[in-house]
């Protein structure tokens, strides 16, 4: 069976080499390159690349400039990886479809178990239901398609399997412990300070639908059509 192939994309070497060794040791194939104008280069070359790991700040193109290019093209899931960690750059990560942030330094046992955790949600879901509707939503998850009113709407991954959630649980009140062990699975070490950003910019996407969406205020989110 084929090694599952990941990108890592830092200027730093000793990062690079961090990264590399924990997913060799975890049974990844690894590629690597040391700027963004290269990760391009590379990503367009090589086939079925299943995940990038993508620093911010690099020379020649830094990381908003690969995943907004990579994202006119591809849903593959990214790890932005930065030195920063400002909410005003979590906030433009996930606008650009980013699917993890982390903030260095970071443990790469976390991170492994990051990117087995979005890699396992994205191979082992299966739709029961070909396309789900409600409330003028229709999800076609087999094609992984929304549209609102038949208008077209471009989800990130963590976007879709969070609205997916939502209506396959209409009507019932949703912690946000709750939404991160569904949606991010138990393997995720963060906030919920992400759930709060990706609802907002779900609700934003979705126009006049995301008022299905309600504030549950001081526990979490409950999506319903009507009331």
């Amino acid at each position: 069976m084929d090694k599952i192939k990941i990108l890592v994309v830092d200027d730093e070497s000793r990062m690079r080499k961090l990264v590399r060794d924990f997913l060799i040791r975890n049974n990844f194939e690894v590629l690597e390159a040391g700027n963004g104008e290269e990760a391009l280069n590379i990503f367009y070359r090589e086939k079925e690349i299943a995940m990038l790991i993508l620093d911010v700040m690099m020379p020649k193109m830094n990381g908003w400039d690969v995943c907004r290019e990579i994202r006119e093209t591809s849903k593959v899931p990214i790890i932005m990886l930065t030195a920063k960690g400002e909410e005003s750059d979590e906030l433009q990560g996930f606008d650009l479809g980013v699917d993890e942030y982390i903030s260095k330094p970071f443990s790469p046992k976390i991170l492994v178990a990051r990117i087995e955790a979005i890699l396992r949600r994205a191979n082992n879901r299966v739709a029961e239901e070909e396309s789900v509707e409600a409330g003028g939503i229709v999800m076609d998850k087999a094609a992984h398609l929304v549209t609102v009113e038949s208008e077209r709407v471009d989800l990130s991954y963590k976007e879709f399997e969070l609205l997916s959630y939502f209506i396959e649980n209409q009507g019932i009140a949703l912690s946000r412990e709750k939404i991160l062990n569904h949606v991010w699975n138990f393997d995720y070490f963060g906030d919920a300070r992400t759930i709060d950003t990706h609802v907002k910019k779900l609700r934003s996407k979705l126009g006049k639908c995301g008022g299905y969406i309600k504030t549950i205020w001081g526990m979490g989110y409950k999506f319903e059509v009507n009331g």
